[in-house]
């Protein structure tokens, strides 16, 4: 009888914060499962996953994080830089990893069972081709996000502005004007985005940081659309279990000038001791607000009334007269809000019983952090796939209310201080509307936390993505596999969501 070798995952993420740190946690929940796991990444964010690597050391878990030479520096571009035109160029250079990841493959002693590599990173689909290896997609955004945009890819060319995304199980309405991109995209990404669809229609499968209970219809209709497994396996970050190694993920972007965790957590003791509930602000850490849009954000949480931990980025107060305004604004609040400047222990504030809502820009990380820990939102996007990651925390899990009225464009909502200062008091009040918020966002955040635990969907899942790769007599294929959602791989689930 041939003996079962662990499958061997090569992990491929986008050199990019809010997707390293995620397929990171991906890598040790697949470790931890027995799998052996290659991060392969360029070398400075090898340099930041160090935490990762000590701790996979230190349990014994067969991950390595696998450097490939690579210098941006040559196209005039840096990880976190912004500007349509200069993150593309930044997404372009990074096709120059292609022949060192074929080196390392072909070097291996053994193929590899599956290369994982992020969708944003469409030049690995000739190097799994040119290896023989699958290779599974793993899609960053939500599945309703992922769903949207694979059904308006088709039909871009619909004349009118507002229109009913077609595909869906449940009615969703969209404007050209509050997702552009999706229709009149820059002349200049247009064979970038060809290459990231046809990336994705090719893939073996895909790999979700999410979970059934708040995603499964989309989940079930994604994969029903692209006739390929998708593999729903998170919230990835809950298979960090204490602080340590909560702190390891991220600790390496923490600026030297950052506030000590410990002040932050001991600060929202306090608020706790004191009965007081705390809203969290923080926009993520890709679009900066122009100074005029800070002043408002600052003034409207001051007018709120409400106790509030906010997260400035560095560059927002460059200018003196912008660092003297938050100075004052920091003594007139005194005792009732907290200014973070530069980078702040997110996973540890949202987990923190002083917080009661999250004022966020609607990043899939932010928000499913947000839903895990069962705090309500209120939603201001920017761009991507944070315009419809607000419509599912809005209009399908009810978690949500927007900060303003105004129907946003993308990159240009202005919102006043009373737009803050009223959404503020409706996300941290008594009313009916926010009972009923916290009440269903404490629900799925038990849901979450199931999934996770053995038995659950999650876990689930992860065991038959494992199994399904584990290869047989050293022949390095994949074991056929069928739909996570038919009788075969899974009991059926009932998914409902609640209005």
């Amino acid at each position: 009888m041939a003996s079962t070798i662990p499958p061997h995952f090569v992990l491929v993420p986008l050199s990019s914060q809010g997707h390293i740190i995620p397929t990171s946690d991906l890598a040790c929940l697949l470790a931890e499962r027995g799998a052996r796991v290659s991060l392969v990444t360029t070398p400075g964010d090898a340099a930041r996953l160090q935490g990762v690597a000590d701790r996979a050391r230190r349990a014994k878990l067969p991950l390595e994080i696998v450097e490939l030479p690579f210098q941006p520096a040559d196209d005039g571009v840096a990880p976190g830089s912004e500007g349509v035109d200069t993150v593309l160029r930044w997404f372009q250079s990074l096709y120059r990893l292609a022949g060192p990841l074929e080196d390392y493959v072909r070097a291996l002693p053994r193929r590899p069972s599956c290369i994982v590599s992020d969708l944003l990173n469409p030049w690995t689909v000739g190097v799994a081709r040119n290896v023989g290896v699958p290779r599974l997609v793993y899609a960053t955004p939500s599945c309703f996000y992922s769903l949207c945009d694979l059904n308006v890819a088709t039909h871009k060319d619909k004349p009118e502005d507002e229109f009913v995304v077609p595909g869906m199980p449940m009615r969703v309405e969209l404007t050209k004007s509050t997702w552009p991109l999706a229709f009149f995209s820059p002349p200049s990404w247009e064979a970038f985005l060809e290459e990231r669809n046809e990336g994705l229609r090719t893939a073996d499968g895909v790999v979700v940081n999410s979970f059934l209970d708040i995603e499964g219809q989309f989940a079930e209709c994604l994969e029903a659309a692209l006739a390929m497994p998708v593999w729903v396996l998170g919230p990835f970050f809950l298979n960090n279990r204490d602080e340590e190694a909560l702190a390891e993920r991220t600790d390496q972007y923490k600026p030297s000038a950052s506030m000590d965790e410990n002040a932050v957590t001991a600060w929202l003791d306090d608020m706790a001791q004191r009965g007081v509930k705390v809203a969290y602000v923080n926009f993520g850490t890709v679009v900066g607000m122009c100074a005029g849009q800070l002043y408002e954000v600052g003034h409207g949480l001051e007018d709120s009334g409400t106790s509030f931990v906010w997260v400035v980025r560095e560059e927002e107060t460059a200018t003196l007269e912008a660092r003297e305004w938050l100075e004052a604004l920091e003594a007139r609040t005194a005792g009732r809000g907290l200014i973070v400047r530069g980078w702040a222990p997110q996973v540890a504030i949202l987990s923190h019983p002083a917080v009661g809502g999250f004022v966020t820009h609607c990043g899939w990380n932010s928000l499913l952090e947000s839903v895990t820990h069962g705090v309500p939102v209120v939603t201001w996007p920017k761009f991507a796939d944070q315009i419809l990651n607000e419509r599912l925390a809005i209009d399908v899990l009810g978690i949500g209310a927007p900060v303003s009225a105004t129907a946003p464009v993308v990159g240009q909502l202005s919102v006043l201080r009373a737009d803050v200062a009223r959404a503020v008091s409706d996300l941290m009040g008594d009313g009916e509307a926010a009972q009923e918020r916290r009440r269903k966002a404490k629900q799925y955040g038990e849901r979450a936390h199931a999934a996770m635990e053995k038995g659950g969907s999650s876990y689930q899942n992860l065991t038959k993505l494992v199994q399904s790769f584990a290869q047989s007599g050293g022949n390095g294929t994949r074991n056929t596999t069928p739909s996570i959602f038919s009788t075969s791989a899974m009991e059926p689930q009932e998914i409902q969501i609640e209005r």
